[in-house]
């Protein structure tokens, strides 16, 4: 996956990146998504393929890496599906799921969704969570920030992150209608 903030995406405006030289966020940022979506290949039936999933940033307010997680199943999908015919027939499908992410922090306190920039910045506790369309855990992230936190709102943190998560895998599923075959 290649993961890219377009230049007009943030304020104040970000500079481009240019040449082969990638900061360490953005390549942290890549390998999440990628790991993200390979999760959900069966890379046997794939074969000796590469698919590259371009995730360009056009507008920055928080959950960029989350958000490409999300988008990038929808174009995983449409990539693997212009794959058939070209892909000798397996018994078991490429894709063994669908994937989605979502940020869930503390702000002020509370516990919130899918923060906006404004929200994470200043967020005491800031989670990443990626799961599958059937519920498994791919991968969830954490940070306190200047704040400890507790088991409990762990736990809280979860459980509002997976019930995002399922709005998401079920939208995707809507997204790809008729093509979808679980």
């Amino acid at each position: 996956a290649e993961y890219n903030m377009l230049p007009g995406s943030t304020y104040p405006r970000k500079k481009r990146d240019r040449g082969t030289k990638i900061d360490g966020r953005t390549t942290e940022i890549q390998r999440l998504i990628g790991r993200s979506l390979r999760a959900v290949v069966d890379m046997e039936a794939l074969g000796p393929r590469s698919i590259y999933i371009d995730c360009d940033v056009l507008e920055a307010d928080g959950g960029t890496r989350t958000l490409s997680i999300t988008g990038g199943f929808i174009a995983l999908f449409d990539a693997v599906q212009s794959l058939k015919g070209l892909v000798p027939e397996s018994d078991r499908p490429i894709l063994k799921s669908n994937v989605a992410a979502i940020s869930v922090g503390i702000y002020n306190g509370e516990t919130l969704l899918d923060l906006e920039y404004s929200e994470d910045s200043q967020a005491e506790v800031d989670l990443n969570v990626v799961m599958t369309g059937v519920g498994e855990f791919v991968e969830i992230q954490g940070t306190a920030e200047g704040k400890t936190f507790q088991r409990g709102q762990l736990d809280s943190q979860l459980a509002l992150a997976e019930k995002g998560i399922r709005e998401l895998t079920e939208f995707q599923k809507i997204t790809l209608g008729d093509a979808w075959p679980w």
